[in-house]
């Protein structure tokens, strides 16, 4: 009888950024590296011959978790990756659900019938993986296997395998980063011991960002509401220096952020949480261009948003234009004394490169490497 441990990657950026992931390659996160070594606790004591995942970079490090305390390979096979969203992959969540709100709707509770032109399948996935767990379970009798894979891919694995449908009143929850499916198989039968169980990550506190929303974005033309961009860039700012606005000149930012949406339309965006405007990001493409490196001029929530988790979400816009762009780096000035932006743009892999001056007081000119990371569609 062979003992298989089926288990879904760590959190990634996706996961973090509120993203639609399929093929598209990105990194893990902080949490993510946390989640990998309870995982790798959790089989310290459990005998693995084997290790298997996708190819996917979420996939292969969280199996290198296991693999590497038991001294074995990560054996990669790309029929274990995840579901292929075609034109939806990278996109965010709120776009998705905003853009396409009934395809959206059958993608969540009822997969079965989701199709869309340049997407696989839930059908097509069971086609392509549930073959490729065979032959590895073949490859491997009497012995104990890791295979680590993703959360839609896991699903229609364990509908085929307890001959289910993806119908709601059937359908199988997408059980959460590094969650560990138990089963035992023995010449061509299957015995579910525990489904979806995340024990190991009980000592892991989770952040508040975790329960939040997903925001959409819209591009903006500043020249389209001047007083808008103004009022964002007063109050950022205003913030930044604790309720002052000495020295602030609103026409300057202004006229910088109408060169930066006629050199890269879409480098302004609007925030919104449904149809509220929440928020606005403003990158400037143009500088830093000569070094590979991205600029942000601006990041900017409402008071009801900030202190919440959705910054995230307006970061990971820049990025994903940055990466977008093969840029190796994003920079951007935070004021030496805004102690708790510091820490924000610390805590997404910011470190500090220099103390300049600014228009009021020091600033912190900051950057974030993203050599390395996959391009994104």
């Amino acid at each position: 009888m062979t003992q298989l441990y089926l288990i879904r990657h760590t959190q990634a950026e996706g996961n973090r950024y509120r993203m639609m992931q399929g093929h598209w390659d990105g990194d893990i996160t902080s949490l993510g590296k946390e989640q990998i070594e309870a995982l790798s606790r959790r089989f310290e004591n459990i005998p693995i011959d084997a290790v298997y995942a996708s190819d996917l970079t979420r996939a292969v490090l969280t199996a290198k978790g296991i693999a590497d305390r038991k001294g074995l390979p990560v054996l990669k096979d790309p029929r274990l990756r995840e579901l292929d969203l075609g034109p939806w992959e990278s996109q965010f969540f709120g776009n998705i659900r905003h853009n396409f709100p009934e395809e959206s709707e059958v993608f969540m509770h009822d997969p079965g019938s989701w199709k869309i032109a340049g997407a696989e399948t839930a059908y097509d996935v069971i086609d392509r993986a549930y073959p490729a767990l065979l032959e590895i379970l073949d490859r491997h009798p009497d012995q104990s296997l890791a295979i680590v894979s993703h959360g839609v891919t896991i699903r229609c694995l364990l509908t085929r395998i307890l001959n289910r449908s993806f119908a709601p009143d059937e359908l199988l929850p997408i059980f959460q980063n590094t969650a560990v499916t138990k089963l035992l198989y023995d010449r061509g039968n299957f015995t579910v011991e525990y489904m979806g169980d995340a024990s190991h990550l009980d000592s892991i506190i989770l952040p508040d960002w975790i329960s939040i929303g997903a925001l959409r974005d819209e591009p903006f033309n500043p020249e389209d509401d001047p007083s808008f961009y103004k009022a964002c860039y007063a109050d950022a700012w205003k913030v930044s220096h604790h309720g002052s606005l000495e020295r602030f000149d609103a026409n300057v930012y202004y006229e910088a952020a109408v060169r930066h949406h006629k050199k890269h339309p879409g480098a302004v965006q609007k925030l919104f949480d449904g149809e509220t405007c929440v928020g606005l990001v403003d990158c400037d493409t143009e500088r830093g261009a000569h070094a590979n490196y991205g600029w942000i001029s601006l990041l900017y929530l409402t008071e009801d948003y900030r202190g919440k988790g959705y910054g995230i979400q307006a970061f990971a816009r820049a990025l994903v234009l940055y990466r977008n762009l093969g840029r190796r780096a994003i920079r951007l000035h935070a004021a030496a004394t805004n102690e708790q932006a510091v820490r924000f743009y610390e805590k997404l892999g910011f470190s500090i490169l220099a103390t300049e001056p600014g228009t009021v007081g020091q600033l912190y000119l900051m950057e974030k490497r993203l050599e390395g990371q996959k391009d994104v569609r």
